[in-house]
């Protein structure tokens, strides 16, 4: 019996030795197998992080990328529109761009109230601003003379500096005014005066680009003052009552 019971025992022994061993042979293999399902999860947490964090970065970087580049197209092409809209609008794109006679329409007209006074209005018909000089180049004379080599030519304004042109935006017009007689005299005035001859920008149109303008018999003209280009007419007779230089 305690043969028995020995061996019993040890078969018990045995038994539970091997259920020990299969129990941890199974906690072993389970944890092996939870760590590399958990090592699995993490490859593939960190793949999908990783595919995620890429995606996530891909789609960053490409919304950035069309961000910027939406951003910087909107920038070019508002500063290509600003450029356009600075050529038709801007006062610093005249200075480049002298006006071109055939862009400008000029006119000359009684000053109301003012009778020895004209103003020259010369618009801007083009499409961009442009520079004119800082004023009208006028002469005084006879509509029937040959020679136009003493024709009178007014007082302006000393003192000139500053930009190098007047701008003339798009449809827009300068005023000059032309005082021919500022004294009012009635006696001494220059006579056979009939015609005032105007070139709107002395500094860069050729002579031929001169238009003529008749004043009528009996025109007046002593000492005559012109004013510089300025926006409005009443500015432009400011200038006109500095003018006391000969150009």
């Amino acid at each position: 019996m305690r043969t028995f019971h020995n061996r019993h025992h040890a078969t018990v022994i045995g038994a539970a030795a091997t259920a020990v061993l299969a129990l941890a042979l199974t906690a072993c293999g389970g944890e092996g197998a939870g760590t590399k399902a958990a090592g699995s999860a993490d490859s593939s947490v960190a793949a999908a992080a990783s595919v995620g964090s890429s995606r996530s970065s891909g789609s960053v970087k490409t919304s950035d990328a069309v961000q910027n580049t939406g951003t910087t197209n909107a920038v070019t092409v508002n500063a290509g529109s600003a450029k356009t809209a600075g050529d038709a609008n801007s006062d610093s794109d005249a200075y480049p761009h002298p006006c071109e006679m055939q862009k400008l329409s000029v006119h000359v007209t009684r000053r109301a109230g003012a009778p020895t006074q004209r103003v020259i209005k010369v618009r801007n018909v083009g499409a961009n601003t442009c520079g004119l000089s800082y004023y009208p180049l006028v002469s005084l004379g006879n509509s029937q003379s040959a020679d136009h080599s003493h024709d009178v030519r007014p007082l302006i304004p000393s003192g000139l500096g500053g930009a190098p042109a007047y701008p003339v935006r798009a449809g827009r017009t300068a005023y000059a005014v032309i005082d021919l007689n500022p004294s009012g005299a009635t006696t001494g005035t220059v006579p056979k005066i009939d015609e005032m001859n105007v070139l709107a920008d002395g500094d860069h149109m050729p002579n031929a680009d001169t238009l003529n303008f008749p004043l009528g018999s009996g025109a007046k003209v002593l000492k005559p003052k012109l004013g510089l280009y300025r926006n409005t007419i009443a500015d432009a007779v400011s200038s006109m009552t500095q003018a006391d230089t000969q150009p």
